[in-house]
């Protein structure tokens, strides 16, 4: 698939279509057709997506649907499914479906099945598990451990700590998990003040054990467990790894009895699913990990099986795409109405923006006349209403939105959940319908208002709507729902990267300042400074000034 999707049949239909819709608003969509709420909701795997507060008609949707087949985005489900070469740049498989396969059906990575591998990882990782929560792994001295550390960045850390917080009312009453990422010293000197050496278990996650910013949180890490009891023997009862690199773990002084495995068919951002997920079975338990992997792959069978206009995460994606590259809006929001998904957008920001923000297609050519990766933001509501909202409303960007919550929560306090629900379906209505100006100027005459506070009132209170949204609901926020949301998640992101024709999985772009980087840092510490630009040169002379001061 060489050809750029602004090339097919489908894409410039879509083009003439669009032009057809100008003054299309979803007020009449619903007026003109009653069935639209139901023929446009979908229950797939415990999730319920209400897509009908779209711009798109049913000609829309068909269109949309076309550029798909013309994409053959189901040949591209059936390719990473099979284990093909999908990342090409990197020669790899994109296996992260493989981690979650519950039927165990056998997935061959060059001539392997590589499903033998995975189910002798989770029983391995079921074999620490289950020994730290029931006490019978035990910390130098003697003592159960009480704290697990995770020292990760990127899809080390993000996926892990937004599952954790997720199911937090899962977890070991005796356990409590902490995600170190940032290589500012005060992430993990703040982490570690309250903990105690002898009960805190550190996980390294770091596939090649040499990401920098991981490595040096370890050694400190390291170093303050030593400071705390005194012998290196210490290190093999309190740190455990997740990499390939055996000699750097053994060196480090890890037992590889506590080493996970990890893949490069893995990519880091889709890895929670694998050993990464580690701190998450330790925290929750090995069943409830089981159980997010099952969710998974409920969602999985569905993305791969339906036919396209069934199908969940490719009309999210098919919808996406409509808004990016034929609206020319440029980012999309996400608003779980769950404080427990606080970190949700965080983990979709990396997921989406790293996959898809490229701006060579994977046939080698630069993209042209079409975007790529939208920029990915959010917060919980209710808080982001008394932020960014007004934007929302009332702004000159449009902004489509995700809205999610959970129907029945795991802290049902009076009156609390009730007023959560009201506030997100109300949010969604009222980016849809918006208010007119007669709507407006009649609210202000029936408040009372004289005619002068009507005119120059009414203006301000003008909602234009027509401003589109998806609303998830599920029953409640356990292991299998979130494993299901987190894979349509993945999935919608593929199906895009397959209409846009870019490698969703490699990250190229992550490296030239990781390569400046290591340059600058050598002369922040030494006096020879290499060439820079006159900003880059003045910025390291200031610190180098500043800490001889």
């Amino acid at each position: 698939m060489s050809t750029a999707p602004t090339d097919t049949e489908a894409w410039r239909a879509l083009d003439a279509h669009f032009e057809t819709l100008r003054g299309l608003t979803l007020r009449a969509l619903f007026r003109d057709d009653p069935g639209r709420a139901a023929r446009m909701t979908f229950e797939v795997a415990g999730l319920r997506a209400d897509l009908s507060k779209h711009l798109a008609t049913e000609e829309t949707v068909r269109l949309l649907v076309a550029l798909a087949q013309e994409r053959d985005v189901t040949g591209g489900f059936d390719a990473m499914f099979r284990g093909d070469t999908l990342n090409t740049t990197e020669g790899r498989a994109v296996l992260h479906v493989a981690l979650r396969n519950r039927a165990a059906t056998p997935v061959i990575v060059g001539g392997r099945d590589v499903m033998p591998d995975v189910g002798a990882c989770l029983a391995k990782m079921r074999r620490l598990v289950d020994a730290v929560r029931s006490g019978a792994h035990v910390g130098h001295t003697g003592r159960p451990i009480t704290d697990v550390v995770n020292l990760g960045i990127g899809g080390s850390d993000l996926g892990p700590a937004m599952v954790c917080e997720a199911l937090a009312p899962y977890a070991s009453p005796s356990l409590r998990a902490h995600f170190v990422s940032n290589v500012d010293g005060a992430h993990l000197a703040r982490t570690l003040a309250p903990l105690d050496p002898a009960t805190t278990l550190f996980v390294v996650a770091s596939k090649t054990f040499t990401t920098v910013e991981t490595l040096t949180n370890a050694a400190s890490a390291r170093r303050w467990l030593l400071e705390g009891l005194g012998d290196p023997a210490a290190v093999g009862r309190h740190f455990a790894a997740v990499s390939t690199n055996h000699d750097a773990v053994r060196a480090f002084g890890i037992d590889l009895a506590n080493c996970f495995e990890m893949w490069d068919w893995v990519g880091g951002r889709y890895s929670l699913w694998s050993a990464i997920g580690l701190p998450i079975a330790l925290y929750v338990g090995m069943d409830r990990f089981e159980e997010l992997l099952e969710g998974a792959h409920a969602m999985d069978l569905h993305a791969r099986s339906a036919p396209l206009a069934q199908n969940l995460p490719v009309l999210s994606a098919l919808l996406g795409v409509w808004y990016a590259n034929f609206f020319g809006w440029e980012s999309y929001a996400v608003i779980p109405y769950d404080q427990s998904l606080a970190r949700l957008p965080a983990w979709l920001q990396q997921g989406d923006m790293e996959s898809n923000g490229k701006r060579t297609r994977a046939d080698g050519d630069v993209v042209e006349g079409y975007s790529t990766g939208p920029i990915v933001w959010g917060e919980p509501g209710t808080n982001a209403q008394h932020s960014f909202f007004q934007l929302l409303h009332q702004g000159t960007r449009r902004v489509p939105v995700d809205f999610l919550a959970p129907v029945r929560s795991h802290h049902p306090l009076p009156d609390h959940h009730d007023q959560l629900l009201a506030n997100l379906l109300a949010q969604a209505e009222a980016l849809m319908v918006g208010k007119t100006e007669a709507e407006a100027r009649a609210e202000l005459i029936a408040s009372g208002a004289s005619e002068a506070t009507v005119a120059r009132l009414a203006p301000h209170k003008v909602f234009e709507g027509n401003r589109p949204s998806t609303t998830i609901l599920f029953d409640l926020l356990d292991p299998r729902t979130l494993g299901a949301l987190l894979a349509f998640y993945e999935h919608r992101i593929f199906v895009q990267g397959r209409i846009w024709g870019v490698n969703s999985f490699d990250q190229w772009g992550v490296e030239l300042g990781k390569q400046l980087a290591s340059a600058v840092l050598r002369e922040l510490r030494t006096e020879a400074v290499g060439a820079h630009d006159a900003s880059t040169a003045a910025a390291i002379a200031h610190v180098r000034a500043r800490r001889g001061a």
